[in-house]
């Protein structure tokens, strides 16, 4: 059986930055994304591709986890014009 890759992250907030560390320490392929880009630093610093947006985030991962923190910003990630939904592919 093919190993899925994690892929994407969306959401390096106090919560999120943990879980996706987890997800790479475990030795999943990852991509990440953050509206404030400062948050994204200490994964490129280990090598993680950071994506430009959550487009791109879908279009390069097989699994997308959003960890935004409230309702209006959830939509823009998902379905905003540069959401996850605009990067989604089968069986994404």
């Amino acid at each position: 059986m093919e190993r899925l890759r994690v892929g994407g992250f969306i959401g390096l907030g106090i919560m999120g930055s943990a879980m996706a560390m987890n997800i790479h320490k475990a030795g999943f392929p990852l991509i990440v994304y953050n509206r404030t880009r400062s948050k994204t630093e200490p994964f490129a610093k280990l090598g993680i591709p950071v994506a430009e947006s959550p487009r791109e985030v879908a279009e390069r991962s097989d699994v997308v986890i959003d960890m935004v923190t409230d309702a209006p910003d959830v939509e823009e990630v998902l379905l905003g014009p540069n959401g996850v939904v605009h990067g989604a592919h089968p069986g994404l």
